[in-house]
């Protein structure tokens, strides 16, 4: 069977199943014919579905012998290995025309969060990765299943790309449940698994369709490095994408402008110079790529060794991993039947010996039983031996533990007299202070008494004077009062008082009208005066 055949199988059988009728496993000739027509036309060849109509004498067909004829009459013409470039253009094509019979089942769903060319796109990685395997209900019936360890792969990866928690825990228990998926539970795991809280349909596009560049078009790594040019000997930065057969770079991370591709064979080698940068040997010519850090040209330098030694092959290096993965699981699968093999094995071979224990079990319980019984008797014997020895040294302890009893209580008793006398002799001083202080007491008493008394006497008097201090300041102010009055009659009779005054002054010694105001005022300021208290 050619390599083409080998990798299209599975987008040929989900086609044939789309196109049945029923679930009997046979589908129509006159159906089959279109189909066909399209993969020969693909293929550049022409007429191919007219010999559908003599193969066999049915009008129907099975998926084997659909494949029987696609294997002898269509991809005969073609070589069994062909170059890396053209499977992969050959196998997208066939994919194409297989995704338009029954894309019409897996599109029609109710919750739609993934645009139709994202479910391509997983339809294309499922087709990859799955395996083509009989339905045991159906007779000549087959189903594509993938295996659970692969959609949780594909789950995590896209989930880490998208920035959501994947719980593998729990997706573990999911997958154990629902054992191999199919194309529609498979689109519909991922999508209530790894879009939780994510609305961005170009986010979730760029997430699937760097898993598909990986998957389905063979990508080993991407990004930026730098390329000195042929002509002018500058550094100039691409976008590249690695595949095992080529090189490919671009203007932009859009992967829209091509501007060259560079072979990668066998022969190719890589070689790391100073500046971050490596020489890409190639048959033709030498190539001058530049790093941004050396972690990033340690990991080019690798992924083109890579691409180097799987560039000679005639099957892309994604399937040969999955078929090498597949064949692990089946030597696993292989490790557990022998286990479980052997492990019935001893299972059998213990129950034989336990059949011959039973046996054996009868005659000895017997001989069990007597020695079990002579073995009670000589325990009996040693314990009433060893109790009686036991009581005697228990009479000895006692003993002494009495004699040294007795002499602590004779210590102790001696010790409590003392502590008597010395609590009496105590309590004598305690007593004779206790009056002491009692008399002192009375003594404070007395005396607090009377300073109470002197205090309630000294409380009177400062009243008393309180009074007199009040009346004192009312006859000031009274007194204040009729000084005023006088002051402004004095101040009316001037005229007539100095008058007077030089009439006296001639006949008495009564001081001049000049000096009476001074001697007014001279009062007035004694009568101002505030009262000491």
């Amino acid at each position: 069977m050619s390599v083409l055949l080998e990798n299209v199988t599975n987008f040929v059988c989900l086609a044939f199943e789309a196109l049945q009728q029923d679930k009997s496993g046979f589908v129509n000739k006159s159906k089959l014919k279109v189909l066909t027509a399209n993969i020969g036309t693909l293929l550049d060849l022409y007429g191919v579905e007219k010999g559908l109509e003599h193969f066999r004498s049915t009008i129907t067909l099975s998926f084997d012998q659909y494949k029987f004829y696609l294997q002898n009459e269509v991809f005969c013409s073609l070589p069994t290995k062909l170059p890396l470039a053209e499977l992969r253009e050959y196998e997208s094509r066939i994919a194409e025309v297989c995704w338009l019979v029954c894309r019409k089942r897996h599109l029609q769903r109710p919750q739609k969060t993934f645009s139709d060319e994202v479910i391509y796109q997983l339809y294309r990685i499922f087709c990859v990765l799955a395996e083509l395997t009989p339905d045991n209900h159906v007779e000549h019936s087959y189903q594509v299943l993938l295996h659970p360890v692969e959609v949780c792969s594909i789950a995590k990866t896209i989930a880490s790309s998208l920035g959501c928690f994947f719980d593998e825990e729990d997706f573990t228990n999911l997958s154990i449940s629902m054992g191999n998926v199919r194309l529609s539970p498979f689109i519909a795991v991922i999508e209530s698994r790894c879009l939780v809280g994510v609305q961005d349909s170009k986010a979730i596009k760029e997430a699937v369709t760097d898993i598909y560049q990986t998957i389905v078009e063979d990508v080993i790594k991407k990004g930026y490095l730098t390329k000195k040019g042929y002509i002018f000997p500058t550094m100039k930065e691409f976008w590249f994408v690695l595949r095992p057969s080529e090189l490919t770079y671009f203007k932009s991370r859009s992967e829209r402008d091509k501007c060259g591709t560079l072979a990668i064979e066998q022969d190719t080698r890589v070689e790391p110079t100073t500046g971050y940068r490596i020489i890409l040997h190639t048959p033709d010519r030498n190539f001058e790529l530049g790093a941004p850090d050396h972690m990033t040209r340690l990991q080019w330098i690798s992924a083109l060794q890579l691409a180097a030694d799987h560039s000679g092959g005639y099957q892309s290096y994604q399937r040969m991993q999955v078929a090498k993965r597949r064949l692990q699981r089946q030597g696993r699968v292989h490790e557990i039947i022998q286990a479980k093999t052997q492990l019935q094995q001893e299972r059998t071979a213990r129950q034989a010996a336990e059949g011959q224990a039973k046996e054996l079990e009868a005659v000895v319980k017997e001989d069990t039983k007597k020695l079990g019984e002579l073995a009670e008797m000589k325990v009996k014997l040693e314990k009433l031996l060893e109790e009686e020895t036991q009581a005697k040294r228990d009479e000895e302890i006692v003993r002494a533990l009495q004699a040294r009893v007795l002499a602590e209580e004779w210590e102790k008793r001696e010790e409590l007299e003392r502590l008597q006398e010395e609590q009496k002799m105590l309590l004598d001083e305690e007593r004779i202070k206790r009056l002491e202080y009692e008399e002192r007491q009375r003594e404070k008493e007395e005396q607090l008494k009377e300073a109470e008394n002197r205090l309630a006497q000294l409380e009177k008097e400062r009243h008393a004077l309180d009074e007199e201090l009040k009346q004192a300041r009312r006859k000031i102010i009274f007194s204040e009062g009729k000084k005023d009055l006088l002051e402004a009659k004095l101040y009316q009779y001037a005229p007539v008082l100095r008058e007077g005054e030089r009439v006296r002054r001639t006949h008495s010694f009564i001081p001049s009208t000049k000096e009476r105001p001074v001697l007014l005022e001279v009062r007035a300021s004694t009568l101002r005066r505030p009262i000491k208290k």
